[in-house]
């Protein structure tokens, strides 16, 4: 005697939702040529970025001969023990500590940076003051400059300080984002009712109370993604700290990869399980906030 299970009320509720979910028209329909076209490009995109990372995965399990005598994209040998022994010889067992570094680098600038931005944007949106459309001006015009073109001012500037060679010193330019101003404007302008706002003044709450209690809520999605951008950015940034750290302490894992890579004959294998444990934290921090992150590009888009 055969016994059918049924499905569970969620199974149940799932196909009905995919059930009774509208269909678009005939006319706006994508026809199936255009479905099978589209396929075929999202999954050529996705090798070519996944690619990249399949290969320095490999490149990361072999040795130096290895490296050069087995086919580039199979595997000839898994010595990620060996490369990681000849990784922290040459590193005099600092590359744990430059990983950090890159961590607290780009976590301090982040989360300063996000609110920094977040404030401009906000005051800039919301508030009518002298010189409010030459802040804008000078925002947008800081989205135009090269970086690197303000490297050697910011150093000079922070030599006479005293504080070149210190985590300060990178944290500090790139805590400063006319990018992470910019989006901030945009979505507390779509994103916070004026109407809440006059509400509140009613209601005899001060701004800064305001701000921190209900704005900072309704642009958590957007401060996510300007977090993002400047966490990227400082990480992956290696020519201000070039400029700026000269102790082997205090340099991030970029900075340390690249000294590696300047000698004439470097251990490749070891370099590349470098690279490989330096991108890691990128990857499992996408991952871990890629749904907060598209919401958040998402919450300027629409107004109202």
């Amino acid at each position: 005697m055969t016994t059918t299970t049924s499905p569970t009320p969620t199974r149940r509720a799932r196909r009905h939702r995919e059930s009774s979910r509208p269909l678009p028209p005939p006319s706006l329909a994508p026809k199936r040529t255009s479905r099978v076209i589209t396929t075929i490009v999202l999954v050529f995109v996705a090798l070519y970025f996944l690619g990249p990372v399949y290969w320095l995965i490999v490149a990361s399990s072999k040795v130096r001969s290895d490296l050069l005598s087995s086919p580039p994209l199979m595997f000839a040998g898994l010595n990620w023990g060996d490369n990681w022994n000849a990784l922290m010889s040459w590193t005099d067992g600092n590359f744990p500590r430059w990983v950090l570094n890159s961590l607290l680098y780009s976590v301090a600038a982040g989360v300063i940076g996000t609110l920094i931005s977040v404030m401009c944007g906000y005051a800039i949106a919301k508030y009518n003051f002298p010189g409010r459309r030459a802040l804008l001006a000078v925002t947008m015009t800081g989205l135009l400059m090269p970086v690197a073109l303000l490297t050697i001012p910011m150093y000079v500037l922070f030599q006479s300080m005293g504080i070149a060679n210190t985590p300060l010193a990178v944290i500090i330019p790139s805590m400063i984002s006319p990018f992470g101003v910019f989006l901030g404007q945009v979505y507390a302008d779509s994103s916070v009712p004026t109407e809440l706002l006059e509400a509140a003044r009613v209601d005899g709450s001060s701004e800064a109370r305001t701000f921190f209690t209900m704005v900072l809520r309704l642009l958590a999605p957007a401060m996510l993604t300007i977090f993002l951008f400047i966490f990227v950015a400082t990480w992956n940034n290696i020519l201000l700290p070039l400029m700026m750290i000269s102790s082997p302490e205090l340099k991030p894992v970029t900075l340390g990869l690249y000294g590696m890579s300047t000698y004439f004959s470097p251990n490749k294998g070891a370099m590349m399980l470098g690279a490989l444990l330096g991108v890691l934290p990128l990857i499992v921090l996408f991952l871990g906030l890629q749904r907060y992150w598209r919401s958040g590009l998402a919450a300027g888009a629409v107004k109202g």
